[in-house]
Parts: C-alpha cells; sequence; structure tokens
C-alpha cells in the first residue's frame, strides 16, 4: 500500500507495510502514482508528454529506479502482519506496565467539557487513601511479570487535592524498587490552581513527566476552565506553570490544551502558548457527547485539517530560526519508531494499561471509569471481567475492517477504544471524525521530520 501527498513543498510517498518514506522529484511521484494501474509503456507515454523537456532515456531510468525500489522492499511492500496480530498482543495478556492512579475524583475547577463530569466520574467525590494507592502499586508489581520499567499516572480530577498521598505513595514505590527489581516512572496531571514551590520541588525531583492543562488564549482558556464561582483560572495558573516549566529547566513536561466548537483555529492557542514561553505542546480535539456545545462540527473540519498544515509550517520555520518547539502529535522517528507490535496491537488498554479509582476498581483506561459495564475488577482481587478484557484484548488494527485499507493503520493502529465507544457505541467500532483528524496529523509529522532531515543535509 502506497499513500502519496505534497506538502511544505516536498513529494512524499508512504510505504505503509516497509515503513519506507521516500521523498521524489515530479517525475518519481507520477510514475509511482500509475506504477500499479498500468503498464510501462503507457507511463511513460504520459510522461513524454507532461515533460516532453525531459529526454526519453532520462524517463526510462527513473522508471527503472522505482522498479528497484519495489525489489529492495521499500515500495508496495505487501502487508504480511495480519497474521500475528492478535497472536502478538495475546503474549502479554496478564502483564500490567502502567497504571493511572486517579488520587482524586474531585477537582478544583468546573470546566465546562470535562469528560469526568468535573472529576468525580458520574459518582461520588472521593479522595484515594495511601492504602488504596498502596494496594494499586503492589498489583502492578505482582502483575508486570518480568519488565522492569514501570509507569504510573497521577490523573483526577485534580490530583493535587490529594498531595500528601501522592508523595506517600511515591516514597513507598522508591522503597521497594531495589527489593522487587522495578524502576518506577512516575507522571502529574494537573491545572495548576495549587501548584507552589513544595509542588515545584517535589514534580522535579520525582516526575519523570507533568502534564500541564492550558488551552492557550485566555478567553479560549477561561470560556471552559472555571472555579465553581464562574472565575477563568488563566490568570492565576499561568504564572505558577511558567514557574514549573523553569524550574524544570523546560524539559519533561508539556502543555496540554483542548480545542472546541469554539476555537478550531487552535493555532492562535499554540501561538500563545509560544508567547508565554512553553516550548512542549499539545492540543486535543475535545472529547464530549453528541450535540454538547464543544462538540467538533463537519463545518470545522476544513479549519482544523488546515490548522495543522499551519502548524507544521511553523514548526518547520521555527526550527530554521533555532528556536524549535515540540508538538505531541508530530513526534515521530522515521529511522525507528514502535515496533509491529505496538503498531498493530494498539494502546493496550485494558490488558497492560489499567485505570484505578479511588475505592480500589480497575477499569480499561480513565476514558472508561465510572461506566459500571466496563469495570474490570479490583486491586485486591484482580481481572474478574474476563470478557471485557477478551473484548479489549481482540482490538488491533485488522480487527477493524475499516482499518484494514487506510494508509495510516500502521501509525494509529487502531486508534482509541474509547473514542470509538463514544462514538459508535463498540470500542471496536471507528470514530470517523478523529480518523481525519489523525491522518492529516501524520501527514504533518512526516513532512516536520522530511523539513528536519533536509535542513540537517544543508547543514
Amino acid at each position: 500500500m502506497i499513500h502519496q501527498y505534497q506538502l511544505g513543498g516536498y513529494h512524499i510517498v508512504l510505504d505503509v507495510c516497509s515503513g519506507a518514506i521516500h521523498v521524489v522529484d515530479e517525475i518519481a511521484y507520477d510514475i509511482i502514482s500509475m506504477f500499479e494501474s498500468r503498464s510501462k509503456e503507457e507511463i511513460l507515454g504520459v510522461l513524454a508528454e507532461k515533460y516532453p523537456a525531459i529526454g526519453t532515456q532520462e524517463l526510462d531510468d527513473c522508471y527503472g529506479q522505482v522498479v528497484a525500489l519495489k525489489e529492495s522492499g521499500k515500495l508496495f511492500t505487501p502487508d504480511t502482519f495480519e497474521p500475528m496480530a492478535g497472536a502478538l498482543k495475546a503474549k502479554t495478556a496478564g502483564v500490567v506496565k502502567a497504571l493511572c492512579l486517579h488520587i482524586a475524583h474531585t477537582c478544583n475547577l468546573n470546566c465546562a467539557y470535562c469528560f469526568a463530569s468535573q472529576g468525580n466520574y458520574h459518582g461520588e467525590r472521593a479522595l484515594m487513601s495511601f492504602e488504596v494507592g498502596k494496594r494499586a502499586l503492589d498489583f502492578l508489581v505482582e502483575h508486570s511479570g518480568s519488565r522492569r520499567n514501570l509507569e504510573v499516572d497521577f490523573f483526577g480530577g485534580e490530583p493535587l487535592m490529594n498531595f500528601d498521598v501522592v508523595k506517600d505513595l511515591v516514597a513507598y514505590a522508591r522503597s521497594i524498587e531495589q527489593e522487587k527489581g522495578k524502576n518506577f516512572r512516575f507522571t502529574l496531571t494537573t491545572n495548576g490552581v495549587l501548584i507552589d514551590e513544595d509542588v515545584i520541588d517535589f514534580a522535579n525531583r520525582e516526575m519523570s513527566n507533568v502534564v500541564l492543562s492550558l488551552d492557550g488564549r485566555k478567553e479560549i482558556h477561561d470560556h471552559y476552565r472555571v472555579d465553581y464561582s464562574g472565575q477563568g483560572s488563566w490568570e492565576k495558573i499561568v504564572p505558577k506553570f511558567q514557574q514549573l516549566v523553569n524550574a524544570r529547566g523546560g524539559k519533561n513536561y508539556y502543555m496540554r490544551g483542548t480545542f472546541t466548537h469554539r476555537n478550531p483555529d487552535f493555532l492562535k492557542d499554540i501561538q500563545t502558548m509560544l508567547d508565554l514561553g512553553f516550548r512542549e505542546l499539545s492540543m486535543e480535539p475535545v472529547v464530549c457527547a453528541p450535540g454538547e456545545e464543544s462538540e467538533l462540527t463537519e463545518a470545522d473540519l476544513p479549519i482544523v485539517l488546515k490548522q495543522y498544515e499551519e502548524l507544521a509550517e511553523l514548526m518547520c520555520k521555527k526550527e530554521q530560526e533555532g528556536d524549535p518547539f515540540t508538538f505531541y502529535h508530530y513526534m515521530i522517528d522515521l529511522t525507528g519508531g514502535p515496533c509491529i507490535y505496538k503498531r498493530i496491537s494498539g494502546c493496550g488498554s485494558g490488558t497492560e494499561y489499567m485505570a484505578v479509582t479511588p475505592s480500589g476498581d480497575l477499569y480499561p483506561c480513565h476514558q472508561f471509569v465510572g461506566d459500571e459495564k466496563f469495570k474490570l475488577g479490583d486491586i485486591w482481587n484482580g481481572v474478574s471481567g474476563t470478557e471485557i478484557q477478551e473484548e479489549f484484548l481482540s482490538c488491533n488494527v485488522y480487527s477493524r475492517k475499516e482499518c484494514r485499507d487506510c494508509w495510516a493503520k500502521l501509525y494509529c493502529s487502531g486508534g482509541c477504544a474509547a473514542n470509538a465507544y463514544h462514538a459508535t457505541g463498540s470500542i471496536g467500532g471507528v470514530y470517523q471524525y478523529g480518523c481525519e483528524l489523525f491522518r492529516k496529523r501524520m501527514e504533518c509529522a512526516i513532512m516536520v521530520a522530511v523539513n528536519r532531515a533536509f535542513s540537517g543535509d544543508r547543514e
């Protein structure tokens, strides 16, 4: 399978199943587009008419180079991965590598678009006790097999509303690392309201990453991210975020924004973050129920797609100026990247990754918490909802018929099960709107990486 597109002044050809990416001239681009549907004679005839200034021998040589790429397995590579998709995922069944600890099912903000129902996940407000958190960490160790590196996300609600327990759990994890042969890597996601010197010092010492919620422009942020008196939080949190990021040396964090129907022109929000001094950025499409005020519409789609392209162009420009920044969805390694297991198996929700509620219940991921039909079990008795887990185990890029002919399938790995469920009612469904966004992001990410590689050559 081949995907061709033009962006940033480049003619880009992606050979889907080998992962090879080719930057070619216009003639080679045309040859590749016709290669499987026309004979050599027909292709050369079309080219001779389109490029009268190019000699016959040069056109024939270019055709031969395309043939050579195919013969070397870098173009038109057949898809041989489907038979191994289920088998690879089954090998990891029962091995957990990451937990999302819902340390607080409560929040000090009242964000209108919050998928977690303002932090309580459609239930009672609650804080996780140290005892529950400690048992969750023990559960992770017990079910991690031979894995050394384990991931733990402190999530909410707002986790800093239970900061003392966060600190105690990190201390406990560090105390058992050597004995258990494990290495814990922690992430903290926060709205920033409660950040102070203590939080900054602790985060810089213990957190591998810190996710900071900021929607960019003040008017956009303050429309949604308000406290319970209806006051926006932008002016309160931005100085705290700047202080924390500066103390971290500008590394191992990212600003996590949300764009909605109110701001499909989210590049303005990215620019605001840059103006504030932030360089590790993310803007995510809103997750909400159909019909909500924040829901992205079909009319928003062309605006958003154009924003992604303009963002890629801005990144190339900033790199050329020596002032680069990172956009989370454009982080791609053209020389390596995820192994084929990850490419065909997906995110691992419900199998390798689980969410733990304050009461110790297990769910496939944070977006399923509170929906009782997705309860997997608990941290004391393990997974009892085996039918649910089997359903998640069966999710891979080849289990969705809509994915089979999609050029981006080995980058999205079948997409997000939660988004699919909320859009279609099935974790095996396909969130078509999200697919459109993902494909554009991948085109842009590849172009940015190509531009970086070519800039390095010029230097």
